[in-house]
């Protein structure tokens, strides 16, 4: 199984606003609505892993449900989901380790993990195999981090970086394996 964080962030390494806002996400222009390869990602996942929060602000945004896999909304304070959802997404509960066995056990190959607390659960329990994340060229000041402590070092391989609509960077990561490191 393989479990792979696709995000933006700022370039101080925020992932939302000090009001938990995205607004700044869209300070690139892109008159021409020019996929930045989300879609493709997309392509490479069969479900994804989310926090309640992520979940909650993408139900926030009054679009048609975006995501085409299964979602897995990780929460112990969720009750239910909404019924238009109820056939695409589940509430899920436990350990990283413990939801990865779950959905291994269902068939599920790879996963798209989202939401800060939960990429920072998962990046805890180095259960993270490969990280995309695409750089906006601004600073927030504050905010929701991108990444929070870690008990241990953790170490990463650039495999690619490409410049997106002339001013983002999208770096592809790889986790380096034990012998590597």
């Amino acid at each position: 199984m393989k479990s792979i964080v696709y995000i933006a962030a700022s370039l101080d390494g925020y992932i939302a606003d000090r009001n938990n806002n995205l607004d700044w996400l869209e300070t690139i222009s892109n008159p021409d609505n020019i996929d930045t390869g989300f879609s493709d990602f997309l392509g490479r996942v069969d479900a994804i892993v989310m926090g309640r929060n992520t979940f909650e602000k993408v139900l926030s945004f009054g679009i048609d449900w975006p995501y085409p896999v299964p979602v897995f909304v990780c929460s112990t304070m969720l009750k239910e989901v909404p019924d238009e959802l109820k056939s695409s997404v589940r509430i899920i509960s436990g350990s990283p380790g413990e939801i990865l066995s779950r959905l291994e056990k269902e068939g599920f190959t790879n996963l798209y993990i989202d939401g800060g607390r939960t990429i920072q659960n998962f990046l805890a329990d180095d259960l993270i195999d490969e990280m995309i994340i695409t750089t906006i060229p601004v600073l927030l000041g504050g905010g929701i981090p991108l990444f929070g402590e870690l008990d241990n070092q953790l170490d990463f391989q650039l495999v690619s970086s490409e410049i997106l609509l002339g001013q983002m960077v999208s770096s592809r990561f790889m986790r380096k394996p034990l012998q590597d490191q």
